[in-house]
């Protein structure tokens, strides 16, 4: 019985010893793999050396710099104070615009990102059943608004607010209204505007990306469904397209989550800035509004700070829910 109990504190001390030495080379081993890995690779990091380079120096430090400076009060005048956690407590607090910038811009967010990247698969999906041809014209076609120059300008005469308007010319003359409608100056319907032009303009890369999907889909695929029992064009895009498109289906919701929660541009073009009773101001223009004009650098690196966190909590929901597609 005496021996048992001397036993007893000797494995006590021994079994975390032989525990945290199994970790320690655990992780040595893992650590020589990982360098033996790299110099057999090493003529591929070469290559990927300037892009890191250039990506750390203009994209990792100033998102740090953004987070740091965004607990400081700094006019790029006098020497940044630290200040805590009072921007983001004005932010929601005191910032009356703010809250109306941001609820516009998750309302803008929730209707053009699901339309426009659900969209962006329907036309590829249809586009790439045509004929080479006629398929690459398409593609032209439906991209092209993406990258065309000074295309607000045809906006601006459609919803022009007097009688030379487009629109308001063919609801005057079908008798739908006596008297031109202010689009662009009414905060009733400016946001509208703006969400439209958007959903014009959102065929661009994702559209890109889901054709180039389409058309590296493995035939063999299709055919070997066809005999495990699909039957319908729905269940082959469920069940086969959908899953061997994962890559290019996160790649899309990426770039139309980033492109609806960063508005700027349109609404600016459209709307002025600020827009009408901030009707279409976004978290983009309230971001621009304190950095580029009041030169507050502090509160906009809150505001930058607030905006990349929504980013990046959006795409991780999306991502996540898009990995269970034909599971």
């Amino acid at each position: 019985m005496k021996a048992k109990s001397m036993e007893q504190p000797i494995d006590d001390i021994v079994y975390p010893i032989k525990e945290a030495t199994r970790k320690q080379s655990k992780r040595k081993d893992k650590w020589q793999r990982l360098k033996r890995d790299m110099k057999k690779a090493r003529h591929y990091y070469l290559l990927m050396l300037p892009f890191m380079i250039i990506f750390f120096l203009f994209t990792i430090v100033p998102v740090v710099a953004s987070f740091v400076l965004s607990f400081f009060s700094f006019n790029m005048l006098e020497m940044p104070q630290f200040v805590g956690w009072d921007n983001y407590s004005r932010l929601f607090l005191g910032d009356d615009v703010f809250m109306t910038a941001l609820r516009n811009t998750l309302l803008f967010a929730a209707i053009t990102g699901p339309v426009s990247y659900i969209a962006c698969f329907i036309f590829a999906w249809i586009i790439n059943e045509l004929s080479p041809k006629i398929r690459a014209f398409m593609t032209v076609i439906f991209y092209a608004p993406s990258i065309a120059g000074n295309v607000f300008f045809i906006w601006l005469i459609i919803f022009s607010g007097d009688t030379y308007g487009y629109l308001n010319g063919i609801l005057m003359e079908l008798g739908i209204i006596l008297e031109p409608i202010q689009w662009l100056r009414d905060e009733q319907y400016v946001l509208g505007v703006v969400i439209l032009v958007q959903l014009w303009l959102s065929l661009g890369t994702s559209f890109l990306a889901f054709i180039a999907g389409l058309q590296t889909l493995d035939k063999s695929l299709i055919e070997a469904g066809a005999i495990d029992g699909i039957r319908n064009r729905w269940q082959e895009l469920w069940y086969i397209t959908l899953p061997s498109m994962k890559p290019q289906l996160l790649f899309g919701a990426v770039m139309q989550i980033t492109q609806s929660f960063a508005v700027a541009d349109i609404s600016i073009a459209l709307a002025g800035f600020p827009s009408v009773n901030y009707a279409a101001h976004t978290v983009v223009t309230h971001l621009m509004d304190y950095g580029t004009i009041r030169f507050e650098m502090g509160y906009a690196s809150a505001i930058a700070t607030v905006l990349f966190l929504l980013m990046v909590g959006t795409n991780m929901v999306v991502q996540k829910l898009l990995r269970k597609v034909g599971t």
